[in-house]
């Protein structure tokens, strides 16, 4: 009798402990779009960190200024300190007879994501690195989208003060910061004015609207003549009557295949500008198939910051955009 008692106050301690491990992890650390690697020093230095500054390098696609889609930093495991464990996005390469790539949330810190890449030597690491290089992005671009979304989750707009969404019957996750500019029931424009440093001119910008379905097999086709059609009907310049936004025509968009609300979507990157006129800037597009409605959805971010980069106010964009949830 006093074993089995003994065996039960014992899991009931073990359990106590793994909750609280938990329940004290520490708060993550660190920019988005930021990924700190743990590498040997030697292998930063050479063809393996070659490799992982050629993955991450890719420039983001639609910005005037060439920027990564990631930013990286590098330090090496005996410098990998309690500070730096906090990270919330976490890259580990090392040297294993064990071949193995591998993805765990949480383990220092929350919320916090971490890919480990382990090979015997610096070839076959390269040769993992380039099989899951696309994963590996996405995984944390992924995690700081949400990250993102929970931020502003704390402190967000009550959509049914918005007659386009309602009427629209979708709901997004949009920050408080934002200002109405126009919302016509079925048309909705917010802007957020940018108030630090260089870009305080500026401003960072949402439309949403609806457009009927037609024929599927066109839609992608057609993103560049819907969002002129409705910058010339909505998006006035200086002088109303011979300035209006549209897409620029001297650069060449981007769409990608998407998924927004389970539903399929057409991802469209590219830069606007005011026809006539001096003003451009990158956006930033989601269009969605509603078969259910018959009907295209559309959110459109677009940024207006002169002189600085960019890709931050493109990335909250699209974490509101990614928060969209269609009746």
């Amino acid at each position: 009798m006093k074993k089995i008692l003994s065996i039960l106050v014992l899991t009931i301690l073990l359990s106590a402990c793994v909750g609280n491990d938990k329940f004290i992890l520490k708060e993550s650390i660190g920019k988005l779009n930021k990924v700190m690697v743990v590498a040997k020093i030697s292998d930063w230095t050479g063809d393996v960190g070659k490799e992982v500054r050629n993955s991450f390098g890719e420039l983001m696609v639609g910005l005037p200024q060439p920027e990564p889609i990631l930013d990286i930093s590098q330090v090496a495991p005996g410098g990998f300190s309690t500070m730096m464990k906090a990270s919330r996005n976490i890259l580990i390469i090392s040297e294993s007879d064990n071949e193995g790539f591998s993805i765990k949330n949480n383990v220092y810190a929350q919320p916090q994501t971490i890919v480990y890449v382990q090979a015997k030597d610096d070839q076959s690491i390269i040769k993992l690195l380039q099989k899951h290089k696309n994963e590996i992005k996405s995984v944390f671009l992924e995690a700081d989208i949400k990250f993102t979304q929970s931020i502003f989750e704390k402190d967000k707009q009550d959509n049914t003060h918005y007659k386009t969404l309602q009427k629209l019957g979708i709901s997004l996750t949009i920050p408080t910061k934002f200002n109405t500019v126009d919302d016509t029931g079925e048309f909705l424009w917010l802007r957020n004015h940018l108030t630090s440093g260089i870009a305080k001119t500026g401003s960072n910008n949402i439309l949403v609207y609806s457009i009927p379905l037609g024929d599927e097999t066109k839609v992608a086709d057609n993103i560049v003549a819907v969002r002129d059609s409705i910058g010339e009907k909505y998006i006035p310049g200086t002088d109303a009557e011979t300035q209006h936004m549209i897409t620029e025509e001297a650069y060449t968009p981007f769409t990608f295949d998407a998924t927004i609300d389970g539903k399929k979507a057409y991802e469209t990157r590219g830069k606007w500008e005011v026809k006539n006129d001096f003003m451009a800037g990158p956006f930033l597009n989601y269009t969605i198939i509603d078969k259910k409605n018959n009907r295209l959805i559309i959110f459109e971010g677009f940024t207006y910051a002169p002189s600085v980069n960019k890709r931050a106010f493109i990335f909250e964009l699209e974490a509101i955009a990614k928060s969209m949830k269609i009746q």
